[in-house]
């Protein structure tokens, strides 16, 4: 057991192995390459009856977990969407851990609350989002999109659900290009998954506006209650942008919620180049985005901004005595803006990361993620039996091989499996792949926080030996 007294002392290996650990992540694979069940053999069945030395303890860190670890803030993770960290929001992170703050109400820690209040007031000003809007820190765009249609569901019930149950009528509608988490959200909070109708895209990925006003109509000719539309900015596949301005002015006709999730794509409304994504947002009920993707501050932190936070409040406020101050009505109590009584102190990394590098030095550094993506995509179009199938954009592109013309998913999406798992091999580089119209396609992002002209330059390296590896074998193959 170590005593505080002692912190400098047991805190020097630590913050020297984190030192070691974020100027040298690159010497390791950035995948882990260890079996299934691999670690958890390795860690002893019981748990010590006595105290261990934390030199013992440090030391199985390097040897059991370490291995173990898929490296998420190396230069070469291009992998699903980042889960960006940066020095300023470790740090800041270190000090949450040691002030321990439960924060869910504002006497439990009346800074943590009127910091939160500030920073998502920042954000939503430097982001162009109306004035309107109040905002809370949620843990993940999952979360906050369930929190979204619990309340579209109880202001479609009259927040009658909440006390008598959730009617089978009710119907949300999203893309078919839709984070997942939508699906799950419509189960979790009762309306049901048969009740969520997925809206074909157009040949850009996008929803569709006409195909969704189609589908309320045909709802509301059968009885059914429209609920809610989430309308996506950055799907996850191919970081498509749903129309906001057409689905909004829908939602407004026919009195329905709008949630909209940006949980990636939404940083980039830091740049004013970018606002034309939000147009509409006027008619928008409610919109998440994640610092902690591309906004270099560590997971978890997901900004959750509401148009009417009454509603909100309303939707999840459950007021038992040992709760009740005499501060309530006069401060906001975060506590009943989402599911969890329990909330962590997030709002300080926003603060340690906004004011370290200012709004134009994340804008710059935004900007710069662009341009290498720009310099990957204008160099990987001249290799020979790649293409591109969808347009880049932001920091996104994806390819695929697709040699001599072939079209037949049948024969290429196991050549591009292959290619897939030929470029992750050299253990530099950890990309993932989805499917569009059918075809295995991989999918290449370039935001991690350090990241620069050589990594993306060594990434061009890796990935054409990787498709003339396979090309090659494919022409020995037939």
């Amino acid at each position: 057991m170590l005593d505080p007294k002692d912190f400098k002392k047991h805190s020097d290996p630590v913050v020297a192995w984190i030192d070691h650990y974020l100027n040298d992540i690159t010497k390791f694979p950035v995948k882990a390459r260890v079996a299934p069940g691999e670690i958890y053999k390795t860690i002893p069945q019981e748990a010590p009856l006595f105290p261990e030395a934390m030199e013992k303890i440090m030391e199985d860190l390097d040897n059991t977990i370490l291995p173990g670890i898929t490296h998420w803030q190396h230069p070469g993770f291009h992998a699903y969407f980042p889960a960006n960290s940066s020095v300023e929001s470790v740090l800041a992170e270190c000090i949450t851990s040691a002030i321990g703050a439960q924060c869910m109400i504002w006497d439990t820690s009346p800074a943590a609350a009127e910091l939160e209040q500030r920073m998502v007031e920042w954000l939503r000003d430097a982001m162009g989002i109306p004035s309107d809007f109040e905002g809370v820190i949620q843990d993940s765009a999952s979360s906050a999109s369930l929190v979204a249609l619990i309340t579209a569901r109880e202001v479609a019930t009259g927040f009658r659900s909440n006390e008598e149950g959730v009617p089978n009528n009710l119907r949300i509608y999203c893309s078919t290009e839709t984070h997942s988490s939508i699906e799950k959200a419509v189960g979790v909070c009762g309306i049901g998954k048969r009740n969520l109708v997925k809206v074909e895209t157009d040949t850009r990925m996008q929803m569709d506006p006409s195909l969704l006003g189609k589908a309320i109509k045909q709802d509301l000719e059968r009885g059914m209650k429209p609920c809610a539309v989430v309308a996506t900015l950055g799907t996850t596949g191919t970081l498509a942008v749903d129309p906001l301005k057409e689905i909004a002015a829908l939602c407004k006709k026919h009195g329905i919620w709008l949630h909209v999730d940006a949980a990636y794509a939404g940083t980039a409304l830091l740049l004013s180049e970018y606002r034309w994504m939000i147009e509409g947002i006027e008619e928008v009920d409610s919109f998440v985005f994640n610092p902690h993707k591309w906004m270099f501050t560590n997971f978890d932190c997901s900004v959750y901004f509401v148009k009417d936070a009454p509603l909100l409040i309303k939707t999840f406020e459950v007021l038992p005595e040992y709760l009740k101050t005499k501060s309530r009505g006069r401060v906001n109590d975060y506590r009943d803006w989402s599911v969890p009584l329990g909330r962590r102190f997030r709002a300080l990394k926003l603060w340690f990361v906004i004011r370290s590098y200012g709004l134009e030095g994340i804008r710059e550094k935004l900007r710069e993620h662009i341009r290498l993506s720009n310099f990957f995509v204008e160099t990987l179009t001249s290799v020979e039996g790649l293409v591109m199938p969808v347009e880049p954009f932001l920091n996104f592109s994806c390819f695929r091989l697709q040699p001599d013309g072939i079209t037949d998913p049948v024969r290429l999406n196991p050549l591009n499996e292959a290619f897939l798992e030929e470029i992750n091999r050299s253990g530099e580089l950890y990309l993932t792949h989805t499917k569009i119209d059918g075809f295995y396609t991989i999918r290449m992002i370039i935001g991690q926080t350090y990241v620069g002209q050589k990594h993306v330059e060594l990434a061009l390296e890796r990935i054409k030996k990787a498709a003339l590896s396979i090309l090659n074998k494919f022409g020995q193959n037939g």
